[in-house]
């Protein structure tokens, strides 16, 4: 159990998270932020965002074997962005892992492949998440599901070039 200190900036944490998973509003186009990723699906040019996260960065070969190992908790609204240098066959485990994860997984572009839901703590079978994987997304489990996050749906982040959907020039 952590400390009071601990416990307090949890709490503060998990509020500003909350506001991050709603709807962002339709049209609005703001410089990226490297410590947020925005995710959008649907259909058509149109389409809103449908949420942002508060991300840390795994984009070298120990942070990604790291991951969100022997976290007790994560904010509703933040993640872990993995970046890998070019698109690889991809696999994930729970080894040491303390929290339900839901795994997106996305192509060159960012545009989501697969998603893995509630992927079980501490559970060392492979999460296989395709072979053309370059980015995966981990957030809490069930998230995916309730914000509707399928195949399809976009991811923005600086980190990703040649995005299908780009971050505005600046």
């Amino acid at each position: 159990m952590g400390s009071c200190r601990t416990q307090v900036s949890l709490r503060a944490g998990a509020a500003l998270a909350a506001l991050m998973l709603v709807p962002l509003q339709a049209g609005a186009e703001t410089a990226c932020d490297p410590a947020q990723l925005e995710l959008r699906g649907g259909t058509g040019p149109d389409r809103p965002p449908l949420a942002r996260f508060h991300v840390e960065i795994a984009d070298d070969s120990a942070e990604r074997a790291k991951g969100l190992m022997f976290r007790e908790a994560m904010a509703s609204g933040a993640g872990m962005l993995f970046v890998y240098d070019r698109p690889q066959p991809a696999a994930f485990w729970m080894k040491n892992t303390l929290i339900p994860l839901d795994m997106v997984f996305a192509d060159a572009r960012g545009v989501v492949t697969h998603v893995h839901a509630n992927a079980v703590p501490g559970d060392e079978s492979p999460i296989p998440g395709g072979d053309a994987v370059q980015y995966v997304l981990e957030i809490n489990g069930g998230l995916a599901a309730r914000l509707g996050i399928v195949p399809g749906a976009e991811l923005r982040h600086p980190a990703i070039a040649g995005a299908a959907w780009a971050c505005p020039a600046r």
